[in-house]
């Protein structure tokens, strides 16, 4: 592969990566909404990694969407409020607290995964099992290289 041709994949891998984060928020948006009405973008993808997690530290949960403590805090009020998610103090660090889905939370968040599930199952209903796979794969390899700090300061990533 040329210099040239090189740059150009990765502009169009930049531009591709770009509109897939502007639909991927509208969609999280959309999914949050149909998970309740009253909720952010944001939520949705909280309440995805506390059902994944079962429960929590509400710090974890900042960590791992790399927001800061009054941001992770607004938004698991939120979430409590409106009865998603119980949050309970941790017995050993009474400063910190735990967090997991309420039934209601489950039952809305798991509504709302399966229509997500149903529109992923069209869009790669014609791929192969194999590309899908692969692609899968891919976006792993993309998203553990997207995440590691030092990937963004352009420092050597340690594997």
């Amino acid at each position: 592969m040329s210099a040239e041709s090189g740059e150009e994949a990765l502009l169009a891998v930049e531009r591709e990566v770009a509109l897939m984060f502007r639909r991927g928020r509208a969609r999280v948006a959309e999914l949050s909404r149909r998970v309740h009405p009253e909720l952010e973008g944001m939520a949705y993808s909280m309440l995805g990694y506390v059902e994944q997690a079962g429960r929590v530290r509400v710090t974890d949960v900042g960590v791992h969407f790399a927001v800061g403590k009054a941001t992770v805090s607004r938004q698991i009020r939120a979430l409590e409020e409106l009865g998603l998610v119980a949050r309970e103090a941790d017995p050993l660090d009474r400063r910190a607290a735990f967090v997991s889905l309420t039934e209601d939370g489950r039952r809305r968040f798991l509504t709302a995964r399966d229509v997500r599930m149903q529109r992923v199952r069209e869009v790669l209903g014609g791929w192969s099992p194999e590309d899908v796979v692969r692609f899968a794969e891919l976006l792993h390899r993309f998203n553990d290289v997207i995440g590691d700090p030092s990937a963004e300061r352009g420092e050597p990533s340690v594997e």
